[in-house]
């Protein structure tokens, strides 16, 4: 796989994870779960470009995730 510029989405194959290109360091990339959280690094020949359907299905499994969870801080 060609190296993917920072900002993109991509998957890791070895787990399915999206995450979106942070940095290249050390001959792997690190990626950022869609929404946020901790990075994880990835060998460059494990990753695949995400499709725009798969980035917004992880958008939204991340959104019900979060609402399952209990009010947001600071609402009534």
């Amino acid at each position: 796989m060609e190296t993917r510029e920072i900002g993109t989405y991509v998957v890791d194959v070895r787990s399915g994870r999206i995450g979106e290109v942070m940095a290249r360091v050390g001959g792997r990339v690190q990626l950022r779960p869609v929404g946020g959280g901790r990075e994880w690094d990835c060998p460059p020949e494990e990753l695949r470009e995400a499709a725009p359907d798969e980035v917004l299905r992880e958008r939204v499994r991340r959104l019900n995730r979060d609402a399952r969870s209990g009010p947001a801080a600071g609402l009534p």
